[in-house]
């Protein structure tokens, strides 16, 4: 069979890495074309674009880049009519695959949706193009299967979560490793995952590294995103109980005694990982109160969401200072508070249906075909 997937972000190549893998096991003779990232190029078929080449964050941005952006759109809906695929798999990235989708369904090709756009905490509206434009759609949040089905009467595939399968095949780096390898200490690390984006990154860092001095016994670090520079990051590391380590989240996660995250994916990854959290989250005024009128949800973590109570604390604008950071921080060190988190984040993980969402998934595709 011929399949076409398109991911057009490092999350989605995570994701669509380890889909293919699947699809490669239940289909041996699968010929896969796709647009996404270094990890799906390891394990085989053919690369047509890289996601870095489709990366315009922002209105501003989106308005300068809109010929390019009109031309990759062109390019995938003729690349795809010369390979005639016997379906298109979608991973997420709602503003560039809706646009494909609905052209795709027009030409009669099978469109298949992995990890669904979150229109459940905006855009509810487009659950009219889903209606029109997939035949299959695969969540991985539980949530998301009543929503689909009993909000929308449309029926959706629960498959588990994707992070699951990428946390337990990241190999485990041993303590005395990490540590000698990033030049870090024997005091308990502190994990800072402060974001991925400049603007996001200068803001949360400097809120989430003013307790530093009020925990001299730990070592605080942060983990540098990959499209990130050291330079960047250089001038917070004031204080010797600062350190960095780049590219290596989840390492540092199995090493780590709690974390500060900036709500996101980063929340749930947390959790996985058995570490105990503080999520934060402070943006400007204005982005604040726009999102606080468009999104309607309880909470801005997915530990919380998916949990449907506040598990974790989330520290949000204001609340988000030295203070409340110190105190929240403190409680997640204390045993006893651990202990219950803790066995809240194995009701979390077993909510998510366990390993082998990949496995699923692929299994579905092919089942369908």
């Amino acid at each position: 069979m011929k399949y076409y997937i398109i991911a057009g972000e490092a999350s989605g190549d995570l994701h669509g890495s380890n889909l293919m893998k699947a699809l490669y096991k239940e289909d041996s003779k699968a010929d896969i074309r796709f647009w996404g990232g270094d990890l799906m190029h390891t394990v085989g078929g053919t690369l047509v674009k890289h996601y870095k080449e489709l990366a315009f964050m922002g209105f501003v941005e989106v308005l300068f880049h809109l010929k390019t952006i009109l031309n990759n759109i062109k390019n995938c809906k003729k690349d795809i009519a010369d390979f005639q695929p016997d379906v298109i798999v979608f991973i997420d990235y709602p503003g560039f695959n809706f646009r494909i989708a609905k052209w795709a369904k027009e030409q009669n090709f099978k469109t298949h949706y992995y990890i669904s756009p979150q229109i459940w905490a905006w855009k509810e509206n487009r659950i009219t193009e889903i209606k029109r434009d997939v035949d299959k759609m695969y969540v991985i949040l539980p949530f998301e299967k009543d929503f689909y089905e009993k909000k929308h009467h449309f029926p959706v595939e629960f498959v588990g979560h994707p992070l699951i399968d990428a946390i337990h095949n990241h190999p485990a780096m041993e303590a005395a490793v990490f540590r000698k390898e990033n030049q870090l200490n024997e005091k308990p690390i502190i994990a800072i995952l402060p974001g991925s984006r400049k603007q996001e990154i200068t803001k949360m860092l400097s809120v989430m590294l003013s307790v530093v001095k009020d925990f001299p016994d730990y070592q605080f670090v942060i983990a540098g995103a990959p499209s990130q520079e050291f330079s960047f990051y250089e001038g917070f590391i004031t204080n010797e109980n600062i350190k960095f380590v780049s590219n290596q989240t989840y390492s540092l996660l199995q090493n780590a005694t709690a974390a500060l995250v900036t709500s996101g994916t980063a929340t749930l990854e947390t959790a996985l990982f058995k570490v105990p959290e503080v999520v934060c989250y402070k943006g400007s005024w204005i982005s604040y109160q726009i999102a606080k009128r468009i999104i309607t949800l309880k909470y801005i973590s997915l530990v919380n969401l998916i949990m449907d109570q506040e598990v974790v604390t989330e520290l949000i604008q204001e609340n988000c200072s030295k203070k409340q950071i110190r105190k929240e921080l403190k409680q997640i060190l204390e045993p006893n508070y651990r202990k219950t988190l803790l066995a809240q984040y194995d009701v979390l993980e077993a909510k998510l249906g366990g390993i082998g969402a990949s496995a699923k998934t692929a299994k579905l595709i092919v089942e369908d075909l």
